[in-house]
This record gives C-alpha cells, structure tokens and sequence, in this order.
C-alpha cells in the first residue's frame, strides 16, 4: 500500500464509514485512523439496547467488526474484508458511549491479524472495558466504492 498521510488516511476513513448504511443508522464516527489502528466512536441511545437497559451484544459486535477491518485496512489497502473474529463480552455495556480501538498485531501480504477493545464510556469519560475481540481481516484486491458525503 503506498504511503498515506494521517489526515489524508483519516478523510478516507470517514468516506469510507459514510458508504454504510448501517454504520450510518447506528452513529458510528471514526475518530483515528492511521497506519496499524483504528479508533470508532458510537452513542448509546435508546435503540441500541436490550431488554435489561444493557447495549445490545450485535452492537457491540459491530464496533469490533469494523474496527478490527479498518485497522486491517491501513496495512493491507482499501479492499478488506473480515475472514473471521472472536469476540468475548466481558461485562454489560452502560453509559453515553462506546468506543472500539483496534491495532495489528500482525500483517502479512494477504492477511491481517487485529484486536479490538471495546469500552463503554460514562458522562466523566471514565472508561469500562465490555468486549475483546481478536480476527482476521483479508484483502481482497478491489478497493471499496466510496459515495461522497457523510462525516468527514
């Protein structure tokens, strides 16, 4: 992948969030991006609980899933997709926040293998970690069809 510079990468991140309909329904805002992580932001409202009040575990999910592919993404190029990932909820998630950071831990030609913490986040930005993932994210070969608008 050639060199790309932090903000330049970062713009694309947000294209890139701003082409899924679903990252768009659930608020997903992509907060860093650059070579080796990924950092994406979700507000906690009322839709995106379960019954007991908690985040729903899919949402949780989702967050890791995305991160841990553009965090993939910055070693490997645009075209990625997720192979497979692990995930364990470690505790219920409450507050006005989530926040996923994922990094590589390793990257080959082919292949990524990335990790995700999943924090939810109160009014004091005090931070709890709920989830953990780990997967593995594989290019593709073709880059992504990126529509204009959106976060940026």
């Amino acid at each position: 992948m050639p060199t790309v510079e932090p903000l330049d990468l970062l713009h694309l991140g947000h294209r890139v969030l701003a082409a899924q309909p679903f990252s768009l329904l659930i608020g997903a805002t992509l907060e860093a991006f650059s070579p080796g992580m990924a950092v994406l932001r979700i507000p906690i409202r009322e839709e995106l609980l379960q019954q007991n009040g908690f985040v729903h575990g899919g949402v949780l999910s989702y967050a890791a899933d995305n991160v841990l592919t553009f965090a993939g993404g910055t070693v490997l190029g645009p075209g990625v997709l997720t192979s497979g990932y692990k995930i364990n909820y470690l505790r219920p998630a409450v507050g006005e926040s989530l926040i996923a950071r994922g990094t590589v831990v390793h990257a080959g030609r082919r292949q990524a293998v990335c990790r995700c913490d999943v924090f939810a986040v109160d009014g004091q930005g005090n931070e709890t970690l709920c989830a953990t993932a780990q997967g593995t994210i594989v290019a593709t070969g073709a880059g992504p069809e990126v529509r204009e608008g959106g976060p940026s």
